[in-house]
């Protein structure tokens, strides 16, 4: 993956925040779209995700992958493939998933420790790095691809409305 300069950084102080951030993702973003949500174990990765897809409208339970790997939500007009990557060792354990023939026009991926699936994983449109600074926590959005960079844009345009509101 090559490098990116950070288009945005939001702070996400506590739960609501992130799932306000991710509302407005769930909002914003079309298919087909791939988004890297990178950042230490409970920096909220998962929160993320789990937010985007109750915000698409999904009514159920929306667990962690991480023992399975991959879980599948179908809402609305996409599919949300979440894939968990903490527990392999080797990017070849993803032939096993069949990523490549889940991932179609209606399909919104969320990966998260993407690092361990590399090169084997679609390029990112968005990477999301989950951080800390001075006890304060805070979201880096960076943008690889034109959509990338219209999502970044998106989202930054509504963040900055609402401060000014």
């Amino acid at each position: 993956m090559s490098k990116a300069d950070v288009n945005w950084r939001q702070a996400v102080p506590d739960e609501t925040a992130s799932t306000a951030l991710a509302g407005l993702f769930a909002r914003i973003v079309a298919p087909p779209c791939v988004i890297y949500l990178r950042g230490d174990l409970g920096a909220g990765k998962t929160l993320f995700t789990r937010a985007y897809i109750h915000a698409l409208g999904f009514q159920g339970y929306v667990k962690s992958p991480s023992y399975g790997l991959l879980e599948t939500y179908e809402v609305k007009d996409q599919v949300v493939l979440h894939l968990d990557l903490y527990r392999i060792e080797d990017p070849e354990e993803l032939e096993y998933l069949a990523i490549r023939d889940l991932f179609q026009r209606n399909t919104v991926l969320m990966v998260e420790w993407p690092d361990r699936g590399e090169p084997l994983l679609p390029p990112p449109d968005i990477l999301l790095e989950f951080g800390e600074t001075d006890g304060s926590r805070h979201i880096d959005c960076r943008s690889f691809t034109s959509r990338g960079r219209d999502i970044a844009d998106k989202v930054r345009a509504n963040l900055e409305k609402k401060i000014l509101e």
